[in-house]
């Protein structure tokens, strides 16, 4: 009973700071309000990702009320979503002062980043796909958002249509649900008695349906084309596509898991993550322009948390979402930064670094090994413990192995101990906090684990290998990833012309 008076007292002064914020967005975009305004906007906005925060560590207890569920997971996604759109909102007071849309700009955020919060809080799939329908429909507005560009037009419109697609799949997924189930709470339709109504083509049906409609948003081969069109939409936006948009697939696997477990279904989601895993790490490494490489980084990122969720790994693909958010963001923030030239880095290998790095592979081997034994049939353990110890192996050899000196090496080896323990603590603090609100039990098999290493090794020494002999084939794939990765031609414009067209006839280009 005091779990459920909490959760009341907690949701109702959300749901009234997220109302808050709302109005708040509204006022923005009053033409006689002043612009100074946003200031106060952006301390509106910043009192739910608190009241969200304290929800997940004082009163994380799993809690239905009405069409609303709250638990650890949703407290968690609501803070992660409304902390990006708070930081992003700040830094976009000076970026984008002076633009057009900069009042409608704010609104946008605001209300794209409260339904998105929203969406995942409710237990009815009816405001889930409402709530999901309204987050894409912000997000293609803030692509389009200078839509006296013809380009930003263009984007936006390719990114509506993919959305849409989705969108409509996911409510057709619904649908069946509740033809199937008679419910259309979400904590009904996963009740063993729900879940046994399914047969076996039903349960293939919709999680094929639910597959598609989650690996669009997150970008995924073959459906990677809007984010990489999105890159002409304002830096802040970009960002924002990794507050529980591009990431959300984590979200949708994670609540409809139990429909998902021991299901076929799963291979095809591996076997399409590990593709994307491979065509976004080749878009990242053949392209030059900046942004272009983060959003071929974002598709490889995105495929690996989806690999998580297909091997039954969801604490580790909640903890990738939001972790690879909140870093993807800060890099998109960032990208001003990269214009600067660096310098080459190059090590001078003594002979005594190959005793180092013989130590560091030792050490990887040891822990990659003990790592699996604590759970090894487990198909994502071994996943987890090659990971771990070829993370090992390379951190101790550019930390410890190279460097200079012993008061290098002492160095290094303190931030390895350091990134040891702020490692161990990340894992343990988001084990203990979604502890009671991950499915359990649904792990897969050791075969599934195979299947990933296969494919992905097979592809890696393919690749080194055309690579090396610089044959046809390694040319074909080459310019293959970098068409791939280039913008159409309607997304290509020297200069914006439709800033000259503003200054021939006199106006204002602000």
């Amino acid at each position: 009973m005091f779990n459920l008076l909490g959760s009341i007292s907690w949701s109702t002064v959300f749901f009234l700071l997220l109302m808050l914020s709302i109005c708040s967005a509204f006022i923005i975009l009053i033409p006689k309000v002043p612009v100074n305004y946003v200031h106060v906007h952006i301390g509106i906005i910043a009192l739910s990702p608190i009241v969200a925060f304290m929800a997940l560590v004082f009163n994380n207890e799993n809690v239905i009320i009405g069409p609303w569920h709250f638990d650890s997971l949703s407290w968690l996604w609501s803070t992660f979503v409304l902390t990006i759109g708070l930081i992003v909102q700040r830094y976009s007071v000076h970026y984008l002062l002076g633009d057009r849309s900069y009042r409608k700009y704010f609104a946008l955020l605001t209300a794209t980043t409260v339904v998105d919060s929203l969406a995942w809080l409710s237990d009815d799939l009816r405001l889930l796909l409402i709530g999901w329908g309204l987050t894409l429909l912000g997000l293609t507005l803030l692509i389009g958002l200078r839509k006296e560009w013809k380009v930003a037009r263009h984007a936006s419109k390719t990114s509506g249509r993919y959305f849409v697609i989705s969108w409509v799949i996911l409510l057709v997924a619904i649908v069946w649900i509740e033809q199937v189930t008679g419910h259309w709470q979400l904590s009904q339709v996963l009740r063993q008695d729900s879940l046994s109504q399914f047969n076996a083509w039903e349960k293939t049906g919709i999680n094929l349906l639910l597959l598609v409609s989650t690996i669009i948003p997150a970008a995924q081969w073959p459906f990677q084309r809007w984010l990489l069109d999105s890159v002409v939409a304002p830096t802040p936006i970009s960002a924002i596509m990794h507050a529980g948009i591009v990431n959300a697939g984590s979200m949708m696997l994670t609540r409809f898991a139990p429909l998902f477990d021991g299901n076929s279904v799963q291979v095809v989601l591996l076997v399409l993550s590990s593709v994307s895993v491979l065509v976004g790490t080749g878009i990242m490494l053949v392209q030059v322009d900046y942004k272009r490489q983060l959003v071929g980084s974002t598709i490889a990122q995105m495929g690996f948390m989806l690999i998580e969720c297909a091997l039954g790994a969801y604490l580790a693909a909640i903890t990738h979402a939001v972790l690879h958010g909140l870093f993807k963001s800060t890099l998109f923030l960032q990208a001003g930064s990269a214009a600067g030239q660096h310098e080459p880095i190059t090590y001078k290998v003594q002979p005594s670094s190959y005793v180092w790095m013989m130590i560091g592979g030792i050490l990887g081997l040891l822990l990659g090994v003990a790592f699996w034994l604590t759970s090894p049939t487990e198909g994502y353990q071994l996943v987890s413990a090659l990971i771990l110890g070829w993370s090992v192996v390379l951190a101790w050899i550019q930390l410890i192995a190279f460097g200079t000196g012993h008061i290098g090496r002492i160095t290094g080896i303190i931030l390895f101990i350091g990134a040891a323990t702020v490692f161990q603590m990340v894992h343990i603090t988001f084990e203990r906090l979604l502890q009671n609100a991950l499915p359990v039990g649904i792990q897969q098999s050791i075969s599934m684990g195979i299947l990933l290493l296969v494919i992905l090794l097979v592809a890696s020494v393919m690749g080194t290998w055309f690579i090396r002999k610089n044959s046809k084939i390694s040319l074909t794939i080459y310019l293959w990833l970098i068409r791939l990765g280039e913008p159409k031609r309607n997304l290509v414009e020297s200069h914006p012309q439709y800033l000259t067209q503003l200054l021939s006839r006199g106006g204002n280009v602000h």
